[in-house]
């Protein structure tokens, strides 16, 4: 039998014919995430990932507007509201996504910004809605994402694309992100729980087995970017304990354009 499931503030966890729906329940942040969040969806993915029941996982935001617009900048003042590196647990989410035996699939139904991209683009699949809107506005902020959001994301996109990406900041829609490959497919609005359910389930009927050693192979050819990871959130935390990331945050709140060379040193 298996142990009560957990109480969760941020996230909704359900089980819907052996496919596991984690979603992030702040629609009134855009489903950013806080300390908290990624707390409560790395129990939920390990709950999910070694529960016989389960399948295959979906990932996803609560609401019409966001799948994820990544941290939450209300609990950001020079570093975020939980633990880890840089307040946020940001290298025990993404190893957990990645190291749950089972498919992860990012269903992404608006807005997939700066670390609810990097979020989507480590799940094992993505498929969004043709009002998804994708991208990263790190430069931006005075914020980045020194690991899987930059190095894997030139896996799955190119190195050229990659860096467009992160040095422009321009934004993709749901046709676009799939036609550079950071989508697997992208399905009207209105069909698009049914297809992550559809999906969900066919690999449910998968051997539980293959699957897992598939993923693990996959895995191990960027294996190492664990501990790029892990050395940029040290980088990231100096970074943002400095002035010229602190004036991303300072524009934000104070709705103007940052004036980041001033800061920089």
């Amino acid at each position: 039998m298996a142990a009560p499931l957990p109480v969760f503030e941020d996230i909704l966890y359900e089980v819907r014919n052996h496919v596991a729906w984690i979603t992030i329940n702040r629609p009134d942040k855009m489903n950013a995430f806080r300390g908290q969040t990624c707390d409560e969806i790395i129990k939920a993915l390990n709950r999910a990932g070694y529960d016989r029941e389960v399948g295959c996982i979906v990932l996803t935001g609560a609401g019409e507007k966001a799948f994820c617009t990544g941290g939450d900048q209300s609990a950001h003042d020079g570093n975020y509201d939980g633990r880890g590196t840089i307040g946020l647990p940001m290298e025990e989410l993404h190893t957990a996504i990645r190291d749950v035996p089972k498919p992860v699939i990012a269903r992404v139904q608006g807005y997939a910004i700066g670390g609810g991209n990097v979020l989507a683009t480590i799940c094992d699949l993505t498929i969004v809605s043709e009002k998804a809107i994708m991208g990263q506005v790190g430069p931006k902020m005075g914020s980045v994402d020194p690991g899987f959001g930059t190095a894997f994301l030139a896996r799955v996109v190119g190195e050229k694309k990659a860096r467009e990406i992160w040095y422009l900041n321009k934004r993709y829609s749901g046709q676009e992100a799939v036609e550079i490959g950071l989508a697997n497919l992208c399905v009207p609005h209105d069909k698009l729980d049914e297809t992550v359910q559809q999906w969900g389930e066919e690999i449910s009927e998968r051997s539980p087995t293959a699957i897992a050693i598939a993923k693990r192979s996959f895995n191990a050819d960027t294996a190492h970017q664990t501990g790029i990871a892990g050395l940029g959130m040290y980088a990231l935390r100096l970074y943002y304990d400095t002035e010229e990331s602190r004036e991303g945050v300072a524009a934000l709140k104070e709705k103007r354009k940052p004036e980041f060379r001033k800061h920089a040193k």
